[in-house]
């Protein structure tokens, strides 16, 4: 999907989002003023030295953090306006979330790890939508296993399915590779651009590798939780 920013709403909206958390030594100030728009479809990767707050913005976008100050307008939404139930509802139905750590259930096989977010959804078809995410994703011969069967690869595949199978318009990936080796790190990223693309979502992806960042439309570099001049995309 080829755009310019701009030329659709945003899907993302910060305007002066401010995040401080409360601490044993005082208050620590997270996000400092972040202004930012994301378009529908768009790829963005966001880089910085750790403890930058990139982690923390993902986590205002998702309403899983609420904001200090300022304004969070998500797939068209106010967050500030929900309440803690309206928040977990809106992430089922337009949020996606992809972690470094993977966040699957031990006990429930990769197929009912991706059929959870379907079911609480009150999708009739939930397991054929889950098995049809698994295919997807090279995992259709892999549904009966648990995740401790899984190498970190099919273990981060299987997390990319169940994020993508209520088909959101939202993807957020937090270090998705962070814990996998290069050649199935590379695999992981590929598919995570491809399914994106085939379903029109926008994707924000934290990453401290700068060739991953480059190959995003927009990268944006975060220090001392603001928003810096943003890196140069890739042609």
């Amino acid at each position: 999907m080829n755009f310019t920013v701009g030329e659709r709403p945003a899907n993302v909206k910060l305007d002066d989002v401010h995040l401080t958390l409360s601490s044993i030594a005082g208050e620590v100030h997270i996000l400092r003023g972040i202004d930012l728009r994301v378009a529908p479809g768009e790829t963005v990767s966001v880089v910085g030295p750790s403890g930058s707050g990139k982690s923390s913005m993902l986590m205002v976008i998702a309403g899983l953090e609420r904001a200090t100050r300022g304004r969070v307008n998500v797939a068209g939404r106010d967050l500030a306006t929900l309440s803690e139930d309206d928040l977990a509802l809106f992430r089922r139905e337009h949020v996606g979330i992809v972690f470094q750590d993977f966040h699957l259930i031990p006990t429930m096989t990769a197929l009912e790890n991706v059929a959870i977010p379907l079911e609480f959804a009150g999708v009739e078809d939930a397991f054929e939508r889950a098995a049809r995410g698994l295919e997807a994703v090279g995992l259709g011969h892999r549904t009966s296993h648990y995740p401790g069967q899984l190498s970190g690869g099919e273990q981060q595949r299987t997390a990319l399915a169940r994020a993508l199978a209520p088909q959101p318009v939202l993807l957020l990936a937090d270090e998705p590779t962070g814990n996998l080796d290069s050649g199935t790190g590379e695999h992981v990223i590929e598919l995570m651009f491809e399914l994106t693309r085939d379903r029109s979502a926008t994707l924000m992806l934290i990453t401290h590798d700068l060739q991953l960042a480059a190959r995003c439309q927009r990268s944006l570099h975060l220090i001392d939780g603001r928003i810096e001049e943003p890196l140069a995309a890739s042609a």
